[in-house]
């Protein structure tokens, strides 16, 4: 029991740095990319730097020690034989990659100083004949220690538990020709087989656009309710008499240029509001932030003076 409690606050604790908790996380948690695990390919038939699936019989295993600590595997089918190379590996690992062990791999073919090898990929083992992913595989953001594995099944059971209700109106839907917001995360964790995984990819499909408007819209209320939230907020109004700025323009060996006096001219209206400013003055080097920003401090510091 011991053991099982501390196994679930660690698998917690690595969901925690992906912020996933909550239903909704998992759900919105989308994925990076996708992989065709449709199919299966013959190691014949690899290609070197082309990522594909394979159904392989563990020959050997070993954990070498030159030139570094590295767990290597010897696999093969019917066509041929290649290497698995983990340079970081577990025990659990270890544990599939055992000789007998059926496998289907996934990832790149490289020419290796022993002969063709793939470097840390994704495998399962398997029994003979299991049936194919009808789909696209979708690849999520981790972290260390989480597998995809794992984050997909915690995904597809917060997809069967929550209810995504549209957060906006048909009509807006129709208008702007967006589909519905739970059949796009749908189709986003699992996209149906005739889909072209470089055209999803892209991020085109009318299921990313709809994602990306809600995130361009919360993004723009979140704003606009920080931006209420401050004019909510009392600041005492500065409205000197501009001896002060007055004295420092005339003073100047130089004219203010259009930009700089239009900068000056926003921040001394806002500064004379009964509200708090939130302004960022920006410029390259040597445009003239300085002078703009002694003028707002001399603006700020008059009222205080005259009151002595």
């Amino acid at each position: 029991m011991a053991k099982a409690s501390a196994s679930a606050n660690t698998l917690a604790a690595r969901l925690a740095r992906l912020g996933l908790k909550r239903d909704a996380d998992f759900v919105l948690h989308l994925p990076l990319r996708y992989e065709d695990e449709t199919r299966i390919t013959a190691l014949a038939d690899a290609r070197p730097g082309i990522a594909a699936q394979f159904e392989v019989d563990v020959v050997d295993s070993e954990i070498a020690y030159r030139p570094r600590r590295q767990l290597i595997a010897r696999v093969r089918d019917a066509s041929g034989a290649l290497s698995l190379r983990f340079l970081n590996f577990y025990t659990s690992q270890q544990k599939v990659l055992q000789p007998g062990a059926r496998l289907r791999v996934f990832g790149e073919v490289h020419e290796g100083y022993l002969g063709p090898e793939i470097i840390h990929p994704r495998f399962h083992a398997v029994a003979a004949g299991e049936s194919l992913p009808e789909g696209l595989t979708p690849v999520y953001p981790t972290t260390a220690g989480l597998g995809q594995g794992t984050l997909r099944r915690l995904i597809e059971k917060a997809l069967a538990r929550i209810d995504l209700a549209d957060t906006l109106p048909p009509e807006l839907l129709r208008r702007l020709n967006l589909p519905g917001i739970a059949e796009s995360i749908r189709f986003l964790h699992n996209p149906p087989p005739d889909i072209s995984q470089a055209a999803l990819e892209a991020r085109n499909f009318p299921a990313w656009r709809r994602v990306q408007f809600d995130e361009l819209l919360a993004q723009q209320l979140s704003l606009r309710r920080a931006y209420l939230a401050r004019r909510a907020r009392g600041a005492p109004t500065l409205k000197p008499t501009a001896k002060l700025t007055d004295a420092l323009l005339h003073s100047l060996p130089f004219h203010l240029t259009g930009a700089q006096a239009s900068a000056w001219r926003e921040i001394a209206a806002d500064l004379g509001e009964p509200h708090p400013m939130q302004r960022l003055l920006q410029g390259d080097v040597g445009s003239g932030k300085t002078v703009v920003a002694a003028l707002a401090m001399l603006h700020a510091v008059e009222p205080a003076i005259r009151r002595r």
